[in-house]
């Protein structure tokens, strides 16, 4: 896993891809909505949201894809439309930022939102 040295999630950002960054401002976006901008702080060397020493929710711009990592009860709560999505235990990796979901993404952080991660 690729881990950034930046101190804020706004750095974070102004390190990664100009390709990328639309879609990552979305899911940041996303995050904030659901759990707050006080919930928002660098884990990990990633965003993440929730508890800082166990983050609910995280998503990194790795060299090959863009990550989600939500735990594996929140994706496997979607079975049928996570057909497709690169997964790695608890992650969906997505390698074009126009493949990502958003739609699936807002379901799996409501899903963490109301469950936990790791809830089901």
């Amino acid at each position: 896993m690729v881990q950034s040295k930046a101190a804020t999630v706004d750095d974070f950002l102004r390190e990664v891809e100009p390709a990328r960054r639309p879609a990552l401002d979305r899911l940041r976006a996303m995050c904030v909505e659901r759990f707050g901008a006080r919930a928002e702080r660098m884990a990990f060397g990633m965003p993440s949201y929730g508890d800082p020493k166990t983050p609910l929710i995280s998503f990194n711009s790795q060299k090959q894809y863009i990550a989600l990592y939500a735990g594996r009860a929140a994706l496997d709560a979607f079975p049928d439309r996570m057909k497709g999505v690169d997964r790695g235990g608890g992650c969906a990796r997505w390698k074009k930022p126009e493949a990502i979901d958003f739609e699936l993404v807002a379901d799996i952080l409501d899903h963490v939102k109301a469950n936990g991660r790791g809830g089901g």
